[in-house]
Order: C-alpha cells, then sequence, then structure tokens
C-alpha cells in the first residue's frame, strides 16, 4: 500500500512539475531571447521551484553556517541524489546564477532552453568538452554569475542508500583560478523523498534538509592545492551526510 501511495505521489508530481513547465514556457522563451533577459529566466525558475515544491508537498528547510552574501559570486557544489537537487538549488540560489550539467539535458524539451542559454551542458567523457565548459563557466563566473555545480558528476544509480562518490577537479581548480569561495552544501535526506527520478521507489511528500556549510575561501591557495580542496570540500559535505544517517 505505502509503495502504491508514493508511486502515485510521483505521478501526481511529474504532472504538476510538467503542468507548471508548460504555463512558464512561453515566458521562459521571451526571456531566453536575449541575455538582457537571463536574470529574468533565473527568477522565473526559482518561482517555478516554489510553486512545484508547495504543490507537490516537498518542502526544504534551510539551515545557513554562516548568511551568504547575496552579493557575491560562489560555486555551489553539493552531493547529487535526486531530481529535486535543481529545484533546491533554484530556491537557494540568489540572483545571478547557472549550473553545469550533462549534455543529455539538451534534449529535454523544458531544460533545454536553460542550456541553451545560461546553463552550460558538459559530456563528462570527453576532455575537450570538459575543458570547453569550464573556460565558459570561467567567464561567466568572471561576469558574476555564481556556478551550482554536483563535483560527482551525476546520480548514483548504483548505491541505495547513496553513498558520496568521489569528485572531479574541475570546481576546485576554477575556485582556485578565479580566487572565488566554495559554498558546500549537504542535502542530507532529499533521496528519501525522491531518489534518482523516483522511478524505483516512488517520492513523497515531506521535509527536506538541507545544509549550507560556511564558504570555503581560497585567496590563499594555489593550483597546486586543489586536491586538497577537493578533499576537505568533500569531507565537510560528507560529515552531514554521515550525521544524518545516524539519526
Amino acid at each position: 500500500m505505502i509503495r502504491l501511495l508514493k508511486h502515485s505521489h510521483r505521478l501526481y508530481s511529474i504532472f504538476i512539475i510538467l503542468s507548471l513547465s508548460v504555463v512558464f514556457y512561453p515566458f521562459y522563451y521571451v526571456s531566453a531571447m536575449s541575455p538582457k533577459g537571463y536574470l529574468t529566466l533565473n527568477r522565473l525558475r526559482k518561482a517555478n521551484s516554489f510553486l512545484s515544491s508547495w504543490l507537490t508537498g516537498i518542502f526544504f528547510r534551510f539551515t545557513f553556517e554562516q548568511p551568504l552574501d547575496k552579493n557575491q559570486t560562489y560555486i555551489y557544489c553539493a552531493n547529487h541524489t535526486s531530481n529535486l537537487d535543481i529545484m533546491i538549488f533554484c530556491i537557494l540560489a540568489q540572483g545571478k546564477f547557472h549550473f553545469m550539467g550533462k549534455d543529455a539535458l539538451l534534449k529535454n524539451p523544458m531544460l533545454k532552453i536553460f542550456f541553451k542559454t545560461i546553463d552550460i551542458p558538459v559530456n563528462r567523457d570527453s576532455n575537450i568538452s570538459a575543458f570547453r565548459a569550464f573556460k565558459k563557466a570561467g567567464e561567466r563566473l568572471e561576469a558574476g554569475w555564481s556556478l551550482i555545480i554536483f563535483p560527482e558528476g551525476g546520480i548514483d544509480a548504483n548505491h541505495y542508500p547513496p553513498v558520496l562518490q568521489s569528485f572531479k577537479n574541475g570546481p576546485f581548480r576554477l575556485a582556485i583560478e578565479k580566487n572565488l569561495a566554495i559554498v558546500p552544501v549537504s542535502l542530507s535526506d532529499v533521496w528519501k523523498k525522491m531518489w534518482d527520478d523516483g522511478s524505483k521507489y516512488g517520492s513523497t511528500p515531506g521535509i527536506c534538509d538541507i545544509y549550507i556549510h560556511q564558504p570555503v575561501v581560497t585567496a590563499d591557495l594555489t593550483i597546486t592545492d586543489a586536491d586538497q580542496l577537493k578533499e576537505r570540500i568533500f569531507d565537510l559535505i560528507n560529515s552531514k551526510l554521515l550525521l544524518n544517517d545516524h539519526r
């Protein structure tokens, strides 16, 4: 019975998300016609995410170790266990922000409008694609657009409950090169509401806990410190995940 309810909630959530996407799409389209409308594009998907959250009954409780500066450009790094993670960051991030994600999202009829404008697609199996993606991300960061990235490189569909996977190097080298702070974010129990796309276990309404760590500054670091920085961010994110697992 519980399994049936979870899968019914997933179907309902898909219906809500698709319906809102259809409603918002004309406004997305107009905003995407010119770079002048890109900030509006972000505001629209933030509004869409708020509505999706309320109508599906999946809410997000944000705990900040330290308040973030709304005028600061950051690189957000988080674990990735659910399709809800995108919605979470649309709500969390302020002002100008963009995602880096797998190039397969260019085939998604609703998401491709973002990945052809403000977001950056990357083929993680291609070094050339990765180089171009991070070069473009660097240019966006210099223009004041915070970057949201999941350094695991995707959702691991082989482990349930999920286990934090090793991180890619790109975002940490980029943070040092651009002298920008990294904001580690622990998405503690989002997978309990929807793991991956929910197709296997369904979804359920409730509150997801999101822990935003204090920004890690990179001003005194050099490229040779990238691996050490990567390990530090991994340990910070994982510390909250392990704590949640033992509650």
